[in-house]
């Protein structure tokens, strides 16, 4: 038997997650969700994985998805993490600015970075769906502050926070 959810939530609030925003073109247009689950697994060959919730309505949406969107979001950006993360939102209605890009998937503007991957492997894990992918194309947008989420709110990090360690 595991922990609670309130007890591992608890313990984990002082670990900060970066933010990004996972997009793909669904059944019914483009859809996409603020994510902290996203992580690089591997350099060679490059692979990435994420997890959304099985009660996720953007799951549903992005689950046969062979191409997705990652976007790297800046500090400038927290309203967006929270337009991404508000269920039943109009994500991508103005004033969010996306174009197509490889593959058609959705990618939003003005983000620190990008990337679009190949789905690789989807699996169940838990309450999650679980999935790895390749990386097949990145660009990097201009430098900018971080995004994270800590102690249940979104934070920028700063070069004189990063100083600091």
């Amino acid at each position: 038997m595991t922990v609670e959810a309130t007890a591992l939530r608890a313990v984990l609030r002082p670990h900060p997650s970066g933010i990004a925003v996972l997009t793909a073109q669904g059944p019914a247009g483009p859809a996409g969700a603020t994510i902290t689950s996203f992580t690089s697994l591997s350099a060679h060959p490059a692979l990435v994985s994420f997890a959304l919730a099985d009660s996720s309505s953007t799951w549903a949406q992005v689950q046969d998805a062979e191409w997705f969107g990652i976007q790297l979001l800046g500090a400038h950006q927290a309203e967006l993490a929270q337009r991404f993360a508000t269920p039943g939102a109009d994500r991508f209605a103005p004033p969010t600015g996306w174009h197509r890009g490889a593959h058609g998937v959705p990618l939003l503007d003005d983000c620190l970075g990008w990337l679009v991957c190949a789905r690789q492997h989807r699996s169940r894990t838990g309450d999650h769906h679980l999935v790895v992918a390749s990386v097949e194309d990145v660009r990097e947008g201009e430098p900018g502050e971080s995004l994270v989420h800590l102690h249940g709110r979104l934070w920028p990090v700063t070069s004189s926070t990063v100083s600091r360690i």
